[in-house]
């Protein structure tokens, strides 16, 4: 079996056992050591760790002091965590279409989603590559909206040599099968000193100092362990970006003219990190998205599909007060047809060429 992605840690052990030694295993020195080599990633001055990916989006939105009936807008064609996180933070979610060139909020979409009470913007960066930032921060700077990207698949990407995290605030997810994991844990990044400050006092249950409380808080904080677990991949992130991008474009040289089968396109002035590998299975194709999944995972392929439904189409959410879902046709489609293969730094050429042979012969090309 090629899996669609591999969790390798083991560069970890000596910072692993450094923390154990030491005794100090909740947050301490080593989350400020991986604080410092992430903002230096993400191109900020501050980088706040926490304990996943999801609080780092609900802190980010805690921080703005909306009100309530307040509106994020954001894209149903996301992992629900950019939902769920609008609604923990108390906030009402909007949603726009999406691109089928990025699979990023559309501008124009977005343009027609703001209300008068919406007060965020919130992009999701999706598999790897930004969204169009050249067009949605002059849009938030026209309508007043605060800007936070949801980056939890883009660590490391940029949008005209910017990188994602810089334009707003960043939330990033260190989940075990992200390009950085710490196994759990996030981080927030921001230019902005007074929402820095602002966001350790949030994460570590309102306290500025032990038993000095300024808010109430969380506990959002992240243990040096994970801190270690996370700083040799930092310190390796552009080699296991190149191997990605190496592979991204063998697969996409060995799929290329396929019938009914679109690999995904890095837009000029953005610099992918493919956390994901996505094609689009069209009406074209000799079999559709499920049946030619279900044939891959018979003969060994890993893949997957991110995601099935658009994030407000379940039950639970529905007949939610606070969750305005819209037609979004671009977004709908898109995940009927959506299917992510292995594009990890571990894959061989060997399994590159598996990958590619196995899927022209399901499609029969």
């Amino acid at each position: 079996m090629i899996p669609i992605t591999v969790v390798d840690v083991a560069d970890a052990e000596p910072l692993v056992l450094e923390v154990l030694r030491s005794g100090v295993i909740a947050q301490g020195p080593m989350v400020k050591r991986f604080e410092d080599a992430f903002a230096e990633v993400a191109g900020v001055p501050h980088a706040v760790a926490v304990n996943n990916g999801t609080t780092a989006l609900v802190a980010a939105i805690e921080v703005l002091d909306l009100q309530p009936g307040d509106e994020v807008v954001t894209t149903p064609f996301t992992f629900v965590a950019t939902l769920n996180a609008i609604l923990e933070a108390g906030a009402t979610a909007r949603f726009a279409d999406i691109s089928r060139t990025d699979f990023n909020l559309d501008p124009n979409s977005v343009a027609d989603a703001v209300t008068d009470r919406t007060k965020v913007l919130m992009p999701v960066h999706l598999y790897g590559q930004t969204a169009d930032m050249g067009k949605l921060v002059p849009l938030a700077e026209e309508h007043g909206l605060a800007l936070v990207e949801d980056a939890a698949q883009a660590v490391g990407a940029t949008f005209d040599g910017r990188p994602a995290g810089s334009y707003g605030i960043g939330c990033f997810s260190l989940y075990a099968t992200k390009n950085v994991t710490t196994a759990e844990g996030g981080v927030i990044t921001t230019g902005d000193a007074a929402l820095a400050d602002r966001l350790r006092v949030l994460r570590n249950q309102g306290m500025r100092a032990r038993y000095q409380y300024e808010v109430a808080g969380h506990n959002y904080r992240m243990t040096d362990l994970h801190a270690a677990v996370g700083i040799p991949q930092l310190e390796k992130l552009a080699t296991l970006t190149d191997a990605r991008r190496r592979n991204a474009t063998a697969l996409s040289e060995g799929l290329a003219g396929i019938p009914g089968l679109e690999t995904p396109a890095v837009l000029p002035g953005r610099e992918h990190v493919w956390h994901q590998y996505t094609v689009l299975v069209t009406e074209d194709a000799a079999v559709d998205r499920d049946e030619f999944a279900a044939k891959l995972t018979e003969r060994g392929i890993g893949n997957g599909i991110y995601y099935p439904k658009l994030v407000f189409d379940y039950d639970c959410y529905r007949d939610h007060p606070r969750v305005i879902a819209s037609d979004a046709p671009v977004a709908t489609k898109v995940a009927e047809q959506a299917l992510s293969l292995p594009v990890h730094p571990k894959l061989t050429a060997g399994d590159i060429d598996t990958i590619v042979t196995t899927v022209r012969e399901v499609l029969g090309a």
